[in-house]
């Protein structure tokens, strides 16, 4: 009597596999650069912003504001980059050798962004550390609350790091994104308050996933946060998300 042949579709939670995720993580901790950008980066703007805002009237909630604001912004590029890694296996025909096992596109979309927020969480807590060092202080409430919302918040870059990664090739994805991210950061409100910007385009900025991330993280240091944003937030993550299995389904149905 010969073993029933396994077919896709057939295991567990759609191929979701902990082994499999330990080993993505793993190999995202093993990049360098990607660490780089994720723990150096968004602390050194904090360092080069701090002087300022101690200056500035409000003093130490300024430097609390900064602190979450780039903690959003390492938690964006970490999950995005995190997702765009993606776009590295699709240039080696990884994709397409998973048309012949049971992974479903949910599945692997899942433990990708898992992995993706793994370099999200790592990012807020290397900037609270940075920030806390060098004396920000603020209640044990804001500390989890806003590290919390800035972490979980950014699920959104991390689905939007996977759809760029499926829709670009892997020389380009990068360049491209990158860019994209410092823009999206300017205009949601963490290098420049909303306030400063034109009317026109503040009614646009708000409905921005920076801006839903933002107002989500600094709502327990300053309140202000609103149904719109949150909204925003979900309905982002959802596209993102949707069109990143769409573009893997795309991908595992080549020949």
């Amino acid at each position: 009597m010969t073993a029933p042949v396994a077919t896709r579709g057939t295991l567990p939670l759609g191929g979701f596999n902990l082994t499999a995720l330990r080993l993505e993580v793993r190999r995202v901790l093993r990049n360098r650069r990607t660490l780089m950008f994720v723990l150096v980066f968004p602390s050194m703007f904090y360092l080069l912003f701090s002087g300022t805002a101690r200056k500035s009237p409000g003093g130490a909630a300024s430097l609390a504001y900064l602190m979450i604001n780039m903690a959003v912004y390492g938690a964006m590029v970490g999950t995005t980059a995190g997702g765009t890694a993606v776009a590295v296996e699709r240039s080696l025909g990884w994709s397409r050798q998973l048309r012949l096992t049971p992974l479903r596109p949910a599945a692997y979309v899942a433990m990708k962004i898992l992995t993706a927020m793994t370099l999200g969480l790592i990012a807020v807590v290397a900037e609270f550390s940075v920030a806390a060092l060098t004396g920000v202080r603020v209640g044990a409430d804001v500390w989890l609350l806003a590290g919390l919302g800035a972490w979980l918040g950014s699920l959104v870059f991390a689905a939007f790091g996977l759809f760029m990664g499926f829709l670009l090739p892997s020389e380009n994805v990068m360049q491209f994104v990158g860019p994209v991210l410092a823009i999206m950061a300017m205009f949601g409100g963490l290098f420049i308050p909303v306030e400063m910007l034109p009317a026109g385009m503040r009614a646009v900025v708000v409905w921005s996933p920076v801006y839903g991330v933002a107002q989500i993280a600094r709502a327990p240091l300053v309140g202000g946060l609103t149904v719109a944003a949150v909204v925003s937030l979900a309905l982002w993550t959802v596209v993102f998300g949707a069109g990143a299995m769409a573009l893997f389904r795309r991908d595992t149905a080549r020949v």
